[in-house]
Formats: structure tokens, sequence, C-alpha cells
């Protein structure tokens, strides 16, 4: 039983994972990244799950660390602390790796390692008076584990600016950036609904495939080795069960089979 997540999976195949401590604005610990880690296992291995959206109780989306968690690392030595930033590591990289199609919804604030789950999603829907703070180095530490995904999405430029002065940004600044995909003045859970119909109406096969795809290419130079590899790929899914049935759908005029499901 998870104290610290809460994780649903409603019958239009759309994972609902939610950080559900609002008392303390969704700061985690070393207890909710593992059951966050738990959490998106069960998501990977369940066939039935064609998108995830991550999302949170309250007003704010994550404070980032919770306090007393920073108090026990300080006191902790150094291969404790390498220990316990593994497993954020582990759940920053199974969020970014995940199967399905993920989908965050920022309300209020993002701050710290927030902004790294934020970083790690497909879409990231914000509200306009959300804001994103990579705070780290007002207190003398920097956003190391989640500092690949950020500056992965944001660029080195706008990196700099904010990792080195900790200023807080608004979700427009944040969109500006890469960091946000979409801001909406509707509520999240209503605005997320276009993009869920969108992606649960493709194959899930293909959907898993292009996210694939996507982190396999993604600044890699377009040499003979990346155009073979796109090349087997696209002759792979042309032939498995759901390329051919796609493709006889579409020829015949008619939904595909998994839209029946």
């Amino acid at each position: 039983m998870m104290e610290k997540v809460k994780l649903s999976i409603d019958d239009q195949h759309v994972a609902w994972l939610t950080l559900n401590k609002p008392e303390v604005h969704n700061a985690f610990d070393d207890v909710m990244i593992a059951e966050l880690l738990t959490a998106l296992q069960q998501i990977n291995d369940d066939p039935d799950v064609h998108v995830m959206v991550l999302r949170s109780e309250g007003k704010n989306f994550s404070a980032g660390a919770d306090l007393n968690w920073m108090r026990s690392m300080a006191a902790s030595n150094r291969q404790q602390n390498v220990e316990d930033a593994g497993e954020l590591g582990q759940l920053m990289a199974r969020l970014d790796n995940l199967r399905v199609p993920t989908i965050a919804l920022v309300q209020g604030a993002a701050f710290g390692g927030a902004v790294g789950l934020a970083a790690c999603c497909d879409i990231v829907l914000a509200n306009p008076d959300s804001s994103f703070c990579l705070s780290e180095v007002k207190i003398g530490l920097i956003p190391a584990v989640i500092s690949p995904y950020v500056v992965r999405n944001m660029g080195s430029r706008a990196a700099r600016r904010y990792l080195l002065t900790a200023e807080r940004f608004s979700a427009e600044q944040a969109c500006l950036h890469g960091l946000v995909t979409e801001v909406t003045e509707k509520p999240l859970d209503e605005a997320v609904q276009t993009f869920l119909k969108a992606i649960t109406g493709n194959g899930p096969a293909a959907c898993a495939a292009a996210k694939r795809l996507i982190l396999d290419v993604a600044d890699r130079p377009i040499d003979d080795d990346i155009i073979e590899q796109t090349v087997q790929r696209i002759a792979d899914i042309r032939v498995s069960a759901e390329g051919q049935e796609g493709l006889s759908a579409f020829l015949e005029k008619r939904k595909p089979a998994w839209l029946n499901h």
C-alpha cells in the first residue's frame, strides 16, 4: 500500500499517477521516490496502459526535496549520499524511458527535483500562474541528477541562467525555453483530455516505438548507422501485427481494432 503516491488506471487505458502529500506541498523524500519507482514499474509492465498522466494533489505540483529528508542527508556520509542520489537517478531515468507517453500537469510551484520530473515527461501542461525554480545553489548545492534532462529540454543557454541565478521563472518562460509544452487557462485535468484523446486513438505499440525512436535519434549524427537503424525500424513495424492492422484499417476506411478495446 503506497502512502505518498496514488496510482489508478481507467477504462480509457490511462494511468493516473498522483503525488499525494499536499500538506507538505508534495515535497518528496526517499519514501516517495521508492513509491514512484514502484508505480512506474507497474505502469511499464501493464500492457493495458497506453499513456500516463503525472499530477499532484493540492495547490502546488511539488516543492522539491522534503526538509526532513534534506536534514538526514546532511548528516549522512558520502557513500550514503551516493546511494540516496542513486535512487533519484533511477527515478528520473525510469520516468524518462517509460514505455508509454507521459504527460505532466504542473499547477502552482515546481521547485528543484520537481523540475526534473517535468523535464522527463513527454508533454507538460501548466497554468499561467505556475512557476518553476532550480533553487539548489541558494543552499550551496547543485541540481546534478536532474541536470541532463533539464539541460536537454531548455538548452544550455537558458540552463546557465536559471541554474546559476536560482530565480523563479514563469510558465510562459518555461514554455519559451522548451520545458513546458503548453500554458492553458483551463483546469489541467480538463486541458489534458485533448492530448489523451489524441494519444489513445493512436496505435499503442506505435506510440511506444515512436517514443523510443525519439530518444534514440535525438542529438545523434545523421550517418549511415542511424539511417540503417531507422530503415530497420520502419520495416519491422510495417510487418508487425499492429502495423498490418493499422494499414488495413486505413485502406479499408474503418477504425483499427485497438479502438474497440
